[in-house]
């Protein structure tokens, strides 16, 4: 029994104007890519964690597709929330977890039991500009306002993470996987409240997605850092082969 994630499907079955191919050839057939790759990888017996960004519709009955393919893919199948998930709104959770019991479970502000684990979610936020650079590509200011905006919506998010590893250390858990979509810092940062919760419960792990495209690829941690193991799961960053987290 394994542990593997992946993020940023961007399923587009029922809107088809909303294709990936705009950062590159990876996205081209990359449905199909995926599928080949689970089947070669992942077991019945698995757990896959879809990090975010599923589909491209905005309402359920633009989503019916998408989750048909998501459910046949092979694996216990767990769906943590990203931006693009308009489907799934935050306190909705457990009513999508009523909508698919037995077949997809959705992660957000709460935990899963894994093993030891406890695999704890929600969408997060990072500040990702506008950015004014000088003539050599350099950072050198950064609107206010927007940046303003993003401290208020990662407050939001980093409550929800709060209380996920509460609930979860309630039930007597001391191991954590902890998984973002949006990255846990952004190009300006060294840290940020995501990375200080993590190392506040000392996460093994953290997982995380949203970084289109080879020039994003290295906008936040990669790698060990205090002592925590960062990953990007970006679809296109692993070129569509699911990522082992747990064997």
């Amino acid at each position: 029994m394994s542990l593997y994630a992946i993020g940023d499907l961007h399923l587009s079955y029922q809107v088809p104007n909303k294709k990936m191919d705009k950062f590159g050839k990876v996205w081209h057939d990359h449905e199909e890519k995926f599928v080949e790759n689970c089947r070669k990888m992942v077991s019945d017996e698995d757990t896959l964690v879809l990090v975010g960004d599923h589909t491209w519709g905005r309402k359920m009955s633009e989503c019916e597709e998408d989750f048909k393919y998501i459910m046949s893919l092979p694996g216990k199948k767990i769906l943590t929330r990203g931006n693009h998930d308009m489907f799934w709104d935050s306190h909705k959770t457990d009513k999508l977890n009523e909508q698919f019991a037995g077949k997809l479970q959705f992660l957000q502000g709460n935990y899963i039991p894994y093993g030891d684990y406890a695999l704890v979610a929600t969408k997060g936020y990072t500040f990702e500009g506008p950015f004014y650079l000088d003539s050599r590509g350099r950072i050198i200011d950064w609107d206010e306002k927007e940046a303003a905006k993003a401290e208020k919506l990662v407050e939001r998010e980093y409550k929800r993470l709060v209380e996920a590893f509460e609930k979860a250390a309630e039930a007597g858990y001391k191991k954590y996987i902890m998984f973002l979509h949006y990255p846990p810092t952004n190009v300006l940062q060294k840290e940020s409240c995501f990375t200080r919760l993590a190392e506040q419960y000392k996460v093994d792990q953290v997982i995380y997605a949203h970084c289109h495209g080879e020039a994003r690829y290295d906008d936040s941690i990669k790698g060990d850092f205090h002592g925590i193991k960062y990953s990007l799961v970006s679809g296109d960053y692993l070129k569509w082969k699911p990522q082992l987290i747990i064997q």
